[in-house]
């Protein structure tokens, strides 16, 4: 599913990320984990990381976040929160009592343990449990997608690129987006970028230029 993990982490820890107004510096490495901006992406803040898919920022800030759950809850916190919010996407790829794998860049969406399909990370958006999620993705990335605008909507977009599970030389391109009534993803079939899904969606929805 690529960056669009990165939606299940702002339903996870958004709000908090949020109220504890985070930041971090990407430099393009972390603990030998490498964004796919390999320059970094400098100084992010929460909107931003998300608007850029900084993976980097998003894996400093759940480190820190699992952290904290342990020393406030007990060491199978981590794991216990974790597995309630991602159950949708890990499938049977976690089986009960199988050991947790370790806090990485397969968290943030890279690799292939977390999966999904259009029509199933649709129904999740659409969950009437996600309303804080979709209200706080507003905030984040609202109005604004790719230098265009929805006309009369408040839509907002996240865009993502993921390896294709058991070949992983190749990627195929995500876009998830709401409006708080409606919930919309996309996924291009593989060898397709994240360019050609934004240019997509704009046809779909019929985006007007700024």
């Amino acid at each position: 599913m690529g960056s669009l993990a990165k939606l299940v982490w702002l339903r996870l820890e958004g709000d908090e990320w949020a109220s504890r107004m985070v930041s971090f510096k990407c430099k393009g490495e972390l603990n030998g984990v490498q964004c796919w901006n390999r320059k970094g992406h400098g100084k992010v803040d929460l909107a931003k990381a998300t608007l850029e898919s900084c993976n980097l920022a998003f894996l400093a800030w759940s480190m820190e976040s699992a952290e904290r759950w342990k020393k406030d809850y007990g060491d199978g916190a981590a794991r216990y929160r974790m597995e309630q919010i991602f159950k949708p996407f890990l499938g049977t790829r976690l089986k009960a009592g199988e050991t947790m794998p370790v806090l990485g860049r397969e968290w943030i969406g890279d690799g292939d343990l977390l999966r999904t399909t259009p029509l199933a990370m649709a129904k999740w958006l659409s969950d009437p449990d996600q309303e804080q999620l979709l209200s706080l993705c507003k905030r984040l990335m609202g109005g604004v997608f790719d230098g265009w605008i929805v006309k009369g909507s408040d839509w907002w977009f996240k865009s993502g690129t993921a390896p294709v599970p058991g070949d992983p030389g190749v990627t195929s391109a995500w876009v998830a987006g709401s409006n708080g009534e409606r919930s919309v993803v996309l996924h291009l079939p593989r060898g397709r970028g994240k360019a050609e899904g934004l240019a997509r969606m704009k046809e779909i929805l019929l985006l007007k230029k700024k």
